[in-house]
């Protein structure tokens, strides 16, 4: 009997931001496969499940171990941060899946359950940036080529779109974030309001309001999610983060 794989983002880390489907979810499978990190933030609630901890640059292997338990007749949850198809487990796992030429009724069942990402989390301690529209990128150069990073960086930079940034800097990449903010310089007011927020979600949170000229480069690392307003956006008085959408009376 075939098992069921359910692809599952656990949101941000703080497990108030877990959605109810996914709790669920999560609790009545026999397996949970995910990276080490989210392994430990959601086990203090799961109880008599096997919960096996994958290592970071080891996405497929733990895609190959989901489907084949699967296949054994087990249920599965193969976990993701923030929302499983966004930058997750979600496309690698379909697309391995899909590779392996079964027959349709050999396939294991899967289900996609949603959950928060970072940039939505983020944007709620912000303010409401996100309020018209925007882009998304990843400026982690592992799986893309710098090359093509940068060429889509212009690209956004030359529209008017909110700009989130996920993976923005590390030890190894310091100069990536800062190619990107050079970038956006050429095209973009220094004044135009750039929010920055650390373990969105999680207990050491910490949020900075800034502008692009005033951005600390060196403070910006693989726990920071950056948001870069567009040519409307706004620091109120209150301090809040604002990017208008034109609502009038």
């Amino acid at each position: 009997m075939r098992g069921n794989i359910f692809l599952i983002g656990i949101g941000p880390g703080n497990k108030d931001y877990l959605t109810g489907e996914a709790k669920k979810t999560l609790e009545k499978v026999d397996i949970i496969i995910g990276y080490k990190l989210y392994i430990e933030l959601i086990e203090e609630f799961i109880q008599d499940t096997r919960l096996v901890k994958g290592q970071m640059t080891k996405e497929l292997e733990r895609v190959n171990l989901a489907i084949d338990h699967a296949l054994e007749g087990k249920d599965v949850a193969l976990i993701s941060s923030g929302d499983t198809g966004v930058y997750g487990m979600a496309g690698p796992l379909l697309a391995e899946l899909d590779k392996r030429e079964l027959k349709t009724e050999e396939k294991p069942a899967v289900r996609v359950i949603p959950g928060v990402t970072a940039l939505l989390a983020a944007a709620a301690k912000l303010g409401a940036p996100l309020m018209n529209d925007f882009a998304v990128i990843s400026l982690s150069d592992l799986l893309v080529p710098w090359e093509e990073i940068e060429k889509r960086i212009k690209s956004i930079a030359k529209t008017d779109f909110v700009i989130g940034v996920y993976n923005p800097s590390s030890k190894r990449r310091k100069e990536n974030f800062a190619r990107f903010r050079e970038i956006l310089l050429k095209e973009r007011d220094g004044a135009t309001p750039v929010g920055l927020v650390w373990n969105a979600g999680r207990e050491k949170e910490r949020v900075l309001k800034t502008t692009l000229e005033d951005l600390p480069e060196e403070k910006v690392d693989m726990l920071t999610t950056v948001i870069v307003g567009n040519s409307k956006s706004y620091i109120s008085d209150k301090g809040d983060f604002i990017t208008p959408r034109g609502y009038q009376q």
